[in-house]
Formats: C-alpha cells, sequence, structure tokens
C-alpha cells in the first residue's frame, strides 16, 4: 500500500531518545497531563455485560465463554464506559506480543486486574489511545514496570512523555490511521480466507488417504467406532493407548505460568505449537532446567506425537503433529499431550495425519464444553485409530507430503505476506503518531466511510484470546487472595 505522505517541514530535539525529532509546533505533556486513572468497581451488579481484550480490541465476552475460574459475582470487577482506554499491565518481563491498549466501545465490566484510563484536554480519547498504542508497538512499556511480576500501574504513565499535536492535527491522524488500518485489515482478511480454503483441500486430501488408503477401489468393513465410520479391509482399529509405548500431559495450575518463561532453556511446547498435521515452529517459550526439574515426566523427544487438548469450532482439539529433529530439550505445556508411538507398529506421521483428520468428529463425541472444547488425557488415549501395515502407511505418507508441498508453499507465502502487512501497519502507526510522517494534507482528502466493526485479524485474535482468558482467570485468582 503506497501512501503519499512525507515529513513535517520542522523539527526539534524531543530530548527522549527514543522519540528522536518531534514536530517542532507539537506540545510534549508528562502523563499526568493527558490521562487520570480510573477506578469504579462493580458494586450493586450495575452491569453484567463481561468485556474482554482480545489483540488490541475491547469486545463483549459470549456467555457461553464465561467459564472456568470467574467469580461467583462479579462485583469484584471494574466498569468501564465507551471511549475508556483498558490497559492490560500485567507479565511485561515475559509477553512481548500482546497489544496492552484498547478503546472500549461499549459500556460494561472487565477484570480489576486491568486498568483503566481516561483521557484529559487537549488530548482526544481516540488519539490518546493511539499514542498509547503507538509506544506499546515501540515496545516502551517493556523498560517499565515494578514488582515481582513486572506490572504497570499509574506510576508509569505519570511521566511519560506524550507528544500533543493541536486538536484538528489529532483528528486528522486517527482519520488517516483508520482509513489506512481499515483497508490492511480487509487485505489481510482475504489472504487468511485464501489459507482457509488452502487448509479446507489439505484437509480433504488428508482425510482420503487416512481413512481410505491410497486405492480407490479398496474394498470396506464397519469400523465398529461410530464416528469412524467404515475403514479399509485389512486395517486393524485400537485404542491409541495400545499403540503407543508412553504418554503424558503438561503441568496445570501454578507449575508452569508465562511468568516462569526465560529467554532460553528448556523448550515449552503450547497449542499454537501444534498445527493441521504440522509443528508450528515460530512461536516459541522456554523455561529454566531448574524450574523444569520441579515438574516431573513431561519431556518431548523428536518424533514423539503431539496432541492439542484445547480447541473451538474453527480449530478443533484433538489435533496432532510430530515433534521435528532437532527440538533439543522440550516439554508440552497443559492442555497439550505428549505420545510416544511404537515405531514397529505406528509411524508418528501417519498417526498425526489421521488424528487431524478425524479431530472433528471425535471432539463432538470426546470433549467437553461450547466454544472452547476441551479433552482430557485419558479420553484421548481412549481415543480409536484405524491404520494399515506399517509399510502401507509410510506409503501413504510420502504421497501425501508430495501433493501438500506445493499447497504448503502457497500457504507458507501468504503467511508472510499476512506478516508484512502487520509489520507496514505497526510501522505506520508509529511514524504518524510519533510525527515523523505529516498526513494532514492527505486525511483531507480521504473519502467518508460508514461506520463498520472491524474484527481482529482471525489467528491473531485467537493465540490473543488465550493470553487474556488466562490473564482474567489468574486475576480472579489473585482477587480472590486479597
Amino acid at each position: 500500500m503506497t501512501v503519499p505522505v512525507k515529513p513535517y517541514p520542522a523539527y526539534k530535539d524531543s530530548g527522549v531518545p527514543w522519540l528522536g525529532e518531534v514536530p517542532a509546533h507539537w506540545t510534549q505533556l508528562p502523563g499526568r497531563a493527558c490521562y487520570r486513572e480510573k477506578k469504579v468497581p462493580n458494586r450493586g451488579m450495575q452491569e453484567t455485560t463481561v468485556l474482554s481484550l482480545s489483540y488490541g480490541q475491547i469486545v463483549i465476552k459470549p456467555v457461553e465463554k464465561l467459564h472456568g475460574l470467574v467469580p461467583a459475582s462479579f462485583e469484584t470487577y471494574q466498569l468501564i464506559d465507551p471511549d475508556d482506554i483498558v490497559v492490560r499491565p500485567t507479565d511485561l518481563q515475559n509477553d512481548w506480543n500482546s497489544l496492552r491498549f484498547g478503546l472500549a466501545r461499549h459500556r460494561g465490566i472487565i477484570t480489576s486486574a486491568y486498568m483503566c484510563l481516561n483521557t484529559q484536554e487537549p488530548v482526544t480519547h481516540e488519539y490518546g489511545h493511539l499514542l498509547l498504542h503507538a509506544y506499546d508497538l515501540k515496545k516502551v512499556f517493556y523498560g517499565l514496570g515494578s514488582g515481582l511480576r513486572q506490572n504497570l500501574d499509574w506510576r508509569d504513565f505519570r511521566y511519560l512523555p506524550c507528544l500533543v499535536p493541536p486538536p484538528d492535527e489529532q483528528r486528522a491522524i486517527v482519520c488517516y490511521l483508520d482509513h489506512a488500518d481499515r483497508r490492511i485489515r480487509r487485505y489481510i482478511r482475504a489472504k487468511q480466507k485464501l489459507i482457509a480454503l488452502l487448509n479446507e483441500q489439505k484437509q480433504a486430501i488428508i482425510h482420503q488417504a487416512v481413512t481410505r488408503g491410497l486405492n480407490p477401489d479398496v474394498q470396506l468393513k464397519p469400523s465398529g467406532v461410530e464416528w469412524l465410520g467404515d475403514v479399509p479391509e485389512g486395517w486393524e482399529v485400537f485404542q491409541l493407548r495400545r499403540v503407543t509405548v508412553a504418554r503424558c500431559d503438561g503441568p496445570f495450575g501454578s507449575g508452569l505460568k508465562s511468568t516462569h518463561y526465560t529467554e532460553s532453556g528448556i523448550r515449552v511446547i503450547r497449542l499454537q505449537n501444534i498445527g493441521h498435521a504440522e509443528f508450528k515452529d515460530g512461536d516459541r517459550a522456554f523455561i529454566s532446567p531448574e524450574h523444569y526439574a520441579s515438574l516431573g515426566d513431561h519431556d518431548v523427544l523428536a518424533g514423539d506425537l503431539l496432541i492439542a487438548g484445547l480447541g473451538d469450532e474453527r480449530i478443533p482439539p484433538g489435533r496432532a503433529c510430530v515433534a521435528p529433529e532437532g527440538i533439543g530439550s522440550a516439554m508440552v505445556k497443559a492442555d497439550c499431550f505428549r505420545f510416544r508411538p511404537n515405531s514397529s507398529w505406528v509411524s508418528s506421521s501417519f498417526l498425526a495425519f489421521h488424528l487431524t483428520a478425524t479431530a472433528v468428529p471425535a471432539a463432538a463425541v470426546l470433549s467437553t464444553g461450547a466454544t472452547r472444547q476441551r479433552v482430557n488425557l485419558q479420553s484421548t488415549a481412549s481415543r480409536p485409530v484405524a491404520f494399515p501395515s506399517l509399510t502401507e502407511q509410510i506409503l501413504i505418507v510420502e504421497a501425501l507430503r508430495k501433493v501438500l508441498e506445493p499447497l504448503q508453499v502457497a500457504q507458507a507465502r501468504l503467511e508472510r505476506e499476512i506478516a508484512l502487512l502487520r509489520e507496514y501497519r505497526a510501522r505506520l502507526v508509529a511514524d504518524v503518531v510519533t510525527g515523523k510522517l505529516d498526513v494532514r494534507e492527505v486525511a483531507r482528502g480521504l473519502p467518508e466511510e460508514l461506520e463498520e466493526a472491524e474484527p481482529p485479524d482471525e489467528d491473531q485474535a485467537l493465540l490473543e484470546g488465550e493470553e487474556a482468558e488466562a490473564c482474567e482467570v489468574g486475576a480472579v485468582i489473585e482477587e480472590a487472595d486479597v
């Protein structure tokens, strides 16, 4: 996306290294002159609409998602009004990916572990949110924070250097970035739809191969499992526990949290690493060897079968992949399972394909929950799998890899294009809000657009939603301890 913008005609030194030079006519004020903290508890249950921070947007949390450790009464939550800025202030030292600021569009309540800010004149609420969002993208807040968990509080905002353009220029910046963001999101959604179509094609190919084999004329027989249906003659059907020699799940509760993560050490395999028969290596987390030694047997070796125990209507539980060569010292986290196949009987890769292809019907029988489906280690171990001889399994896997390779290349290209669009969007926001680009003239010529809700990017919202839910559950525990 080419944008005809240019720098401002005159600049001055901000005196802040990470801001550098700023437009000469802009004002620079401390955070206390631009924001104030708001704390209004939901006493008397004034509101019951629960809000959530998901990939930088404040969304209404569906009633069916209010599961797990939530308080019996939401009186401990805080009231949020439209135009309030919600801040997730926790876990600075470990979580460098989440977007921590959201602008509320609805009245509702949110966990009191979050902060709530109002803007003050001369800052508009839209620009005030964009300013904090730009600083967040520049990772300004990761050098702040206090306490054992490195959390933000109001002290970190009181003297924060804030750039304040004239009011009409604030409106121009908001207008321009809203216009650009809408178009970038549309490009991203278009590419995500193409990825979804590729995934559907891949899943159809995989399902045919691992439930019918390579011979289209093969005779079928009942599997004895209603949701598995008929399988080729000569194939065997056993519970997963019968064709594996060891299994485990990750530690639950306080044993392993994001606050335990380190920059290196023992690799932690999480839900986002388990794709559709593909190991997703990009999102890495580690814990120290010392902490790992305190957790028991959750280790992972190359060739192990990794199975997701949590999913939803788009990404079902029960999908699987194989731990790759060179993974090093690794372990599974909660809601992830490690099975070690009997290599003289079954191929790990075939099982990963088979479990992924049959994950949806299996989840309908084995899982609990509505929007967040969950299966446990025991039900996964008892899950029926159908398979031919080891020789035929290897032939099926080799055939699948040849057919899937061009589809995977196309998907990787689309994912890279989405990543570049996100990088461009982040850089554009930071450059415009900190005065590196002058958008006043361009904003005047932009067409007016009808108001439309822009949903979060689907894949990012999933990951962010998991992190936000974990944070909110943790907040409830903290509130109960007070």
